[in-house]
């Protein structure tokens, strides 16, 4: 089967294409298909018009000339010179979003299109905090919906997404879950990674999913029960101002001194850093952005054997599991986080049961094989 894999964007900075559509196309590739992902890298114009491999998985970035319809009908020219049996758009809006308009107003008797969402981009999603125009938030919630209807399938990352699409009336055979893998590459039974000496808490997050004078007010909690904590923070913002307010707040808390800032590390040096802690926070808002999603970082941190101590929002229960990965908590119970958090630092045999556990959870459940054979009902019913 040859599969064409579309993008709205490129591996980076966004990590949709480099994470869940490279996770799904490499097993795929070793089961004997081809598969190429096309791409407009317009975060990083430097890269346009270049084609490489990684891991026996073809990656076209498509020249960025000729404006909005210029670059998508150059993309559709491409992908079906390229002769696709299955056409899989990842996000229903922006460059894929319209390419997948594009092949079902033309095309869809030739090849099967599959549409992928693994968030909700339109109100009450990105729409409310991206930097969108008002026209392009209107585009986007449009397309959305309209990606969404006309597909041949179309793959969910999350419950919440699969019930919301149900709610759409597409029927329930042609909606399939797919969850989320690591982002990272890693082995669980290939390597050893070593924790650090001290206490560490892992916060991992771009710190818009929740309000930041949560997570000070459980940090400081911690460390006044552990008084030489460590908390290491992976990732940032997801803007500037993001990252430099919650500095204020963890100043004026008295836990900076403690924090160690990674910022955003190489894939390459993310699993050995975040294997470092002992235990990790995630925290989540009840949103309905927050509800749609399926958080990769969550399953990163899981992977590399970091129990995570989390708000039980959406698909977070299917990851942290009480008992066995971690522990879950309703949004806002901050004094259970807290306790749990410290209980978790002062217990080396939990933790190492715990972190056992959750490595094997996502060997068993969420490995990228075992979600591309899932992704092969979408491409051949």
């Amino acid at each position: 089967m040859r599969i064409a894999m579309v993008g709205p964007f490129g591996l980076h900075p966004n990590k949709t294409m480099a994470s869940r559509a490279l996770g799904l196309a490499r097993p795929l590739v070793q089961q004997g298909h081809a598969v190429k992902l096309f791409m407009p890298p317009w975060q990083t114009p430097d890269e346009a018009d270049k084609s490489w491999e990684v891991d026996c998985v073809e990656l076209r970035y498509v020249p960025l000339d000729g404006g909005i319809l210029g670059i998508t009908r150059r993309m559709v020219r491409e992908i079906l010179a390229w002769q696709p049996d299955v056409v899989h758009c990842f996000k229903p809006k922006a460059y894929s979003g319209l390419v997948a308009w594009w092949l079902w107003q033309f095309h869809r008797s030739k090849l099967r299109l599959v549409m992928d969402t693994d968030d909700w981009e339109g109100w009450g999603g990105w729409n409310e905090l991206a930097p969108y125009s008002p026209l392009q938030k209107r585009f986007f919630a449009w397309q959305e919906q309209w990606g969404m209807r006309h597909c041949h399938a179309l793959t969910v990352a999350s419950r919440a997404l699969q019930t919301l699409a149900w709610g759409m009336g597409l029927p329930r055979e042609q909606v399939v879950y797919v969850p989320n893998g690591p982002g990272i590459q890693y082995s669980v039974s290939g390597k050893r990674l070593s924790v650090s000496e001290r206490p560490t808490v892992l916060v991992y997050s771009r710190l818009f999913e929740f309000d930041t004078g949560r997570l000070v007010e459980i940090l400081r909690g911690v460390q006044t029960a552990v008084p030489n904590l460590r908390i290491l923070m992976v990732g940032a913002g997801l803007y500037e101002e993001d990252a430099a307010h919650f500095r204020q707040q963890a100043e004026a808390a008295g836990i900076w001194e403690a924090i160690e800032d990674a910022g955003w590390a190489e894939l390459e040096h993310l699993p050995a850093l975040l294997a470092q802690a002992h235990v990790g926070i995630y925290l989540m808002e009840d949103t309905l952005l927050n509800r749609t999603k399926c958080p990769v970082k969550l399953a990163d941190m899981l992977a590399v054997g970091v129990p995570v101590v989390a708000e039980a929002v959406g698909q977070v229960g299917e990851y942290v599991v009480n008992g066995r990965t971690g522990t879950t908590f309703p949004t806002g119970d901050t004094t259970g986080i807290t306790q749990e958090l410290i209980h978790i630092l002062q217990n080396p045999e939990q933790q190492a049961h715990l972190s056992n556990g959750a490595k094997a959870h996502i060997v068993e459940n969420f490995s990228w094989e075992k979600l591309s054979a899932q992704l092969l009902l979408a491409y051949k019913n």
